[in-house]
């Protein structure tokens, strides 16, 4: 019985491949329906599993490989990854949202927190030394691009950059080393 069902898929396999008609039969899309739904994806992603293993069924005939021994029971293994795929993309959506809400900052942070970090940031330039310190001012509060700041300081703006990037990591450290941010 396995072997004709088997010799009916793998018909039905070929004909697909000659004719360019679907090559799941009805039977066979309920049961990848099925396979999906069990699987854990959600109905409104069922039509797209059903799309993917057809297009998989394609591919393979496209590419000269064998026809499967048992088109229905291909089909199933396929659906099966599908839905497992289907968990692991949801679980990497799920986990960059969470480190996304964590690197978020405050929208408004209190007045207390507000006048740490402005001492906190103050203190650091303090510490700069005087050019990283310009360069510095100059672009953040002064809110001059690189080009404007090379050409007022009369140096090279890969000099600026540099001075800036220095500036900037020295600035960091001592806000992380004070726990600030």
């Amino acid at each position: 019985m396995l072997r004709g069902g088997a010799r009916r898929d793998q018909g039905a396999y070929a004909g697909a491949e000659r004719a360019g008609d679907d090559p799941l039969d009805a039977a066979q899309e309920r049961r990848v329906r099925a396979v999906l739904a069990l699987g854990g994806v959600p109905q409104s992603d069922l039509p797209d599993g059903v799309q993917q293993v057809r297009l998989r069924l394609l591919e393979r005939t496209a590419s000269g490989r064998e026809a499967p021994r048992d088109v229905s029971a291909w089909a199933a293994v396929v659906a099966s990854n599908l839905a497992m795929d289907w968990h692991r993309a949801k679980r990497r959506r799920e986990r960059l949202g969470e480190r996304l809400a964590a690197l978020r900052e405050p929208a408004h942070p209190s007045g207390e927190e507000a006048s740490l970090l402005s001492l906190a940031v103050a203190r650091g330039l303090d510490e700069l030394p005087a050019a990283q310190r310009q360069v510095v001012v100059l672009r953040f509060f002064a809110d001059l691009p690189v080009r404007g700041i090379a050409e007022e300081l009369g140096i090279p703006e890969g000099t600026v950059k540099s001075r800036l990037h220095t500036a900037v990591r020295a600035l960091r450290e001592r806000l992380h080393d004070d726990e600030v941010v």
